[in-house]
């Protein structure tokens, strides 16, 4: 049972640190990193639920999903950074106002 307490703490650890980097920076592509370490940092927590405690591969399957989930997600939010990127010259956050309309 101790194994499993120290799986939960890296996985807290990783979601609260890209809570952070949400919601504290700026930069696209920092935030995109964020929310790679929150979806990791919950994947992580199934895996080690279902490893310690029931015993079955329904966190793993929960794991895959947030992988591909992740992965599509990488690959969408990297082309509209790029493209607001072309457009503004910045990946500040505060001037994606300036497409609107």
């Amino acid at each position: 049972m101790n194994s499993l307490m120290i799986y939960l703490a890296i996985g807290v650890l990783l979601f609260v640190l890209g809570l952070l980097a949400v919601l504290t920076s700026k930069n696209l592509v920092k935030i995109l990193m964020g929310v790679e370490l929150i979806l990791n940092g919950a994947g992580l927590n199934f895996v080690a639920f279902t490893r310690f405690v029931a015993g079955n591969l329904d966190g793993q399957l929960a794991a895959l999903f947030i992988i591909v989930v992740a992965a599509s997600e990488a690959a969408v939010a990297l082309a509209i950074i790029l493209n607001f990127y072309r457009q503004i010259r910045s990946i500040d956050v505060d001037l994606a106002d300036s497409l609107r309309g």
